[in-house]
């Protein structure tokens, strides 16, 4: 693995509430934006890595791994197309209950990315947060979305992503034992020295980010970084005093 990788963060590709797909304010990231981020890795000397190179003896040099969450159905209509104008890859982690929903990556989506070079991970069955189930029911939650992702993809599917970043230690021995090898929380961060079986850091990339604010999370230069992982730390005191679904609600009503 390389000594510095980002990860970044994405979720839909959205002009507005009236795109193609579930808008969010926060982070539905402007198709724009997103083309003007990938020229800027490119430019820059970027070189988008997948699964199987975090493996690699020898490591990619300015390397990047490009990641969405939940299943957006602009993933495939507007992120890989983009993608690969540009010779970049993404793993794509997809929470295999909300196929076929309204705005979401139909089941028939998973083996086109897969055909399209993409990588898919698992984002849960449910999209429900992992730290929030008994232990049957995370068992149940981890096997079930990877046999429906290998049976959809025809692929082995060894990566895991946390539904709304929450989740420890247990959730990552659960995902071991599941035969998950890379996993993927929220915490923003360079990834230094994470391996296989460690927690990933990665960096949510949200709808109103500058491309030189950009530029200073990917090179983990500058203030803005310690300003993103202070107010991780600060939002996950809230999260764990207010309880999730609390939380989650507060969230709706203040994008509202």
């Amino acid at each position: 693995m390389p000594e510095r990788l980002p990860v970044l963060m994405y979720h839909g590709l959205h002009a507005g509430p009236a795109s193609h797909g579930r808008h969010d304010p926060v982070y539905s990231v402007t198709p724009e934006r997103f083309a003007d981020q990938l020229d800027w890795l490119a430019a820059h000397g970027y070189r988008s890595v997948g699964l199987a190179d975090l493996d690699a003896a020898t490591p990619v040099p300015r390397s990047v791994l490009i990641s969405f969450d939940d299943g957006d159905a602009s993933n495939l209509e507007i992120a890989v197309p983009m993608l690969r104008q540009r010779g970049f890859k993404a793993v794509f982690f997809i929470a295999t209950g909300l196929l076929g929903q309204p705005g979401m990556l139909r089941p028939e989506a998973v083996p086109a990315l897969v055909a399209a070079g993409m990588d898919i991970g698992s984002h849960g069955a449910s999209h429900r947060y992992l730290a929030d189930l008994d232990a049957g029911q995370l068992v149940r939650e981890l096997a079930a979305s990877r046999r429906r992702l290998e049976s959809l993809g025809g692929l082995p599917v060894f990566a895991l992503a946390l539904p709304g970043g929450r989740g420890g230690e247990r959730e990552r021995r659960a995902a071991l034992a599941q035969g998950y090898r890379w996993l993927f929380g929220s915490a923003p961060g360079p990834n230094r020295s994470a391996r296989a079986g460690d927690w990933l850091e990665r960096l949510a990339i949200r709808r109103g980010l500058a491309l030189s604010d950009f530029a200073a999370l990917v090179e983990w230069r500058g203030p803005l970084p310690r300003m993103v992982a202070a107010r991780h730390h600060l939002l996950g005191f809230g999260k764990r005093l207010l309880g999730n679904a609390r939380y989650e609600r507060l969230r709706s009503h203040l994008a509202r």
